[in-house]
């Protein structure tokens, strides 16, 4: 039986695009920072593909390649000219071991942040645009509204969102963080979006004197080509396992919210999900406890923790999360090994 792959939150399979763009680089490839003609044409390349990725995003405005969304998280909030940080309860752990010392912002039942009084010297906040355990959206421009009204910076974490997925970040935004191995590029590159390169303290060096390191060419070329890529929508598809959850006797997590279409968590009640996860990994499909930095621990989710789950219910959660490639046959086969595991049977 072929494997079925349903973790593509974590990582998703480079587009054919992005591997052919790879490989072409890799055959160009010289330093872009070297002033001889091979450093030159290499430096044309990187520029086409900086350019190719606004465009592809709809940002206007700086973009600053880096080794991945998590990088760019920890450029942000360790470099923003800003006297204090505010984070959200449910963020990623690249947001929290940026800024152990920021403020916390709660999040309510449905995953959604409570903004705190934002007075007092200039913030640097961060909102996810979706969370990628539960795939709760967050109100962008609302939140946004707000942020700016008290004077302060507006970070969006936006490593889960499709290409193009959502004009307000572009238009509210001040800085948002992208990684390219979520989006069919390879893994080890990203980018940072910036609105005004005054908002960040530069280092000297690479992209524009705000990171140093010889720029991965090769990746930036690769991102580029997948961001040129559509993806499909799958809120349907999610709708539809979300029902056959519920019908089969399990919970989708904040259910009422409003969620990304390609993820979405459920509870299998009285069935811990490391057991799931070997069930299900037998019967050929893969799928995750928690966001991929966390779901080898054996910690309590977070997230969870922050919508008011208590440990035992948490530790029955799965994530489900849609590719470019991923069918309703392919849901229909997980459902039916949900209902298998769930009445304590062999998954066929």
């Amino acid at each position: 039986m072929q494997r079925l792959y349903l973790d593509h939150a974590a990582t998703t399979p480079m587009t054919e695009a992005a591997r052919a763009a790879l490989t072409q680089a890799c055959a160009i490839w010289a330093n872009p920072s070297s002033p001889h003609a091979e450093g030159r044409a290499a430096r044309r390349a990187l520029e086409d593909a900086r350019a190719a990725v606004a465009r592809s995003l709809g940002w206007s405005h700086e973009v600053l390649f880096t080794s991945g969304a998590s990088e760019s998280l920890s450029i942000a909030l360790t470099r923003a000219m800003a006297e204090r940080r505010f984070v959200g309860a449910i963020d990623h752990d690249a947001v929290l071991r940026a800024a152990p010392d920021a403020i916390v912002m709660p999040v309510g039942p449905d995953g959604v942040l409570r903004l705190p009084d934002l007075t007092g010297g200039r913030a640097i906040v961060t909102v996810q645009w979706a969370n990628s355990e539960t795939g709760v959206r967050q109100p962008i421009a609302q939140l946004a509204e707000a942020i700016h009204a008290a004077g302060h910076i507006m970070l969006v974490d936006a490593a889960q969102m499709p290409a193009g997925a959502d004009p307000e970040v572009i238009e509210h935004a001040d800085l948002v963080a992208l990684s390219a191995h979520k989006r069919g590029g390879p893994p080890g590159i990203g980018a940072l979006l910036v609105r005004d390169l005054a908002l960040l303290e530069p280092t000297g060096g690479q992209e524009r004197g705000y990171r140093p390191g010889t720029e991965n060419m090769p990746g930036v070329l690769a991102y580029a080509a997948a961001l040129a890529e559509p993806e499909p929508d799958h809120e349907e598809l999610r709708a539809h396992l979300d029902d056959a959850i519920r019908r089969s006797g399990g919970t989708v997590v904040a259910d009422e919210s409003r969620r990304h279409p390609a993820i979405a968590s459920y509870r299998m009640p009285g069935k811990p999900s490391a057991a799931q996860l070997i069930q299900f990994d037998l019967a050929q499909i893969s799928v995750s406890a928690g966001s991929a930095c966390a779901s080898g621990s054996l910690k309590p989710s977070h997230v969870l923790a922050a919508l008011g789950w208590d440990v035992e219910a948490g530790r029955e959660v799965v994530r489900v999360s849609f590719g470019r490639t991923t069918t309703r046959e392919d849901v229909d086969r997980f459902v039916t090994a949900w209902r298998a595991i769930a009445r304590g049977g062999r998954v066929a």
